[in-house]
């Protein structure tokens, strides 16, 4: 019988020590969670950034001026080479980083120990102005109902007499790539396109 409740109270020590680690198991991952939505969070504050430089009345608001990289605003005018995850070499390295824009753009979230790094480029394969042929444009027709089916079907944008007039001009695709440098080494990339209109 001693030998019986021996057996019985080891297989309950085990038990413990098993639950126990799938309880710490389940916290680290949870806080590794934590951590990585903090960061997309986080990242969100470079978008911004970059769509206000570009949109409003930023470095980048002249389309002049987003035809030439721009080192101060961290903006390549043609598209930067990248990893093959499509992640920008630029943020892996920072001696190539300081080839396209400059450190003290970097935004710092104190008291979290964040560091958000961003580059823009823009989707092209030459500098100047942007054309179908050097740039990838967004020029697609907006559909907002029948009606305006019916104009693109009976306007052909083809046509030289008979313009579309719903048809959205081409416009240049930016795009931006953040890095989020993060507590313990945490490091999450994010990355999105838009165009300035």
């Amino acid at each position: 019988m001693l030998i019986f409740a021996l057996i019985v109270l080891v297989i309950l020590m085990i038990g413990a020590v098993a639950i126990s680690r799938s309880i710490s198991g389940s916290q680290l991952t949870i806080g590794n969670l934590g951590f990585k939505r903090d960061l997309t969070n986080q990242g969100e504050r470079a978008l911004q950034v970059a769509m206000d430089a570009v949109r409003n009345s930023g470095a980048l608001a002249d389309a002049m001026t987003r035809n030439t990289d721009l080192k101060a605003a961290n903006y390549k005018a043609t598209m930067l080479p990248a990893n093959a995850q499509g992640v920008p070499t630029a943020l892996l390295s920072s001696t190539e980083f300081d080839t396209v824009g400059t450190a003290s753009n970097d935004i710092a979230v104190t008291g979290m120990g964040v560091t958000i790094r961003y580059v823009i480029d823009r989707l092209s394969t030459a500098t100047g102005t942007c054309t179908p042929s050097t740039c990838a444009m967004a020029n697609q027709t907006v559909f907002g109902g029948g009606s305006s089916e019916w104009i693109n079907s009976q306007n052909s944008s083809s046509s030289p007499n008979n313009p579309n007039p719903s048809a959205v001009p081409p416009q240049a695709i930016f795009r931006i790539t953040v890095r989020v440098d993060g507590p313990r080494k945490t490091q999450s990339f994010f990355q999105s396109t838009f165009t300035t209109d």
